[in-house]
């Protein structure tokens, strides 16, 4: 082993351990439920870098203030032909645990994505969903976004395909050909 090694194998060592120890602050601190003022500011100043790596977390399923409305969405794409499809963004309940590890992101995103605040948003996700259904020989038309909100009965027992749920069609757009690139 050459003198040269020892103090790369070292440098590289203490990258890593860095590394590992700036994530566990970060998770930690951003995690905390609390808003005592120097966590605020860490917050404020890591949120660009942990929300671009997904490392958020809300707090809005527990105290002080659970939520009352279980909220999901679906796409329907009208073909030219005209056809109708449905797109289930994934939901937990109809997801294995394999799934739900790996898909969890998606319910992030569904949960995030509906508040009107980011309504900016909803043109790029119709477009998505009509790129899925995109058929030359039946091209999508037209794409509604159409949320489902039931309310949560601490007493009652959940079930995917819930009959209580209110749609409500939130976001329509006509797909131009260009928009399927």
């Amino acid at each position: 082993m050459s003198p040269r090694s020892t103090p790369n194998k070292v440098r590289a060592s203490a990258a890593l351990s860095a590394f590992i120890a700036f994530h566990i602050i970060v998770i930690f601190i951003w995690s905390v439920p609390s808003e005592i003022r120097p966590v605020a500011g860490f917050r404020k100043i890591v949120r660009p870098y942990v929300l671009w790596v997904g490392l958020n977390q809300s707090w809005d399923m527990f105290a002080p203030n659970p939520k009352s409305v279980d909220q999901y969405m679906k796409a329907v794409v009208i073909t030219d032909a005209p056809k109708m499809r449905v797109y289930a963004f994934p939901r937990m309940e109809d997801l294995s645990v394999w799934q739900k590890y790996r898909q969890e992101r998606y319910r992030k995103f569904t949960e995030s994505i509906l508040p009107d605040k980011y309504s900016g948003l909803w043109p790029d996700v119709a477009k998505r969903v009509a790129y899925i259904y995109a058929n030359p020989n039946d091209p999508p038309d037209k794409v509604m976004l159409v949320k489902f909100e039931s309310a949560i009965d601490p007493g009652k027992t959940k079930t995917a395909d819930d009959a209580n749920a209110k749609p409500t069609l939130f976001f329509e757009q006509y797909i131009q050909p260009g928009d399927l690139q």
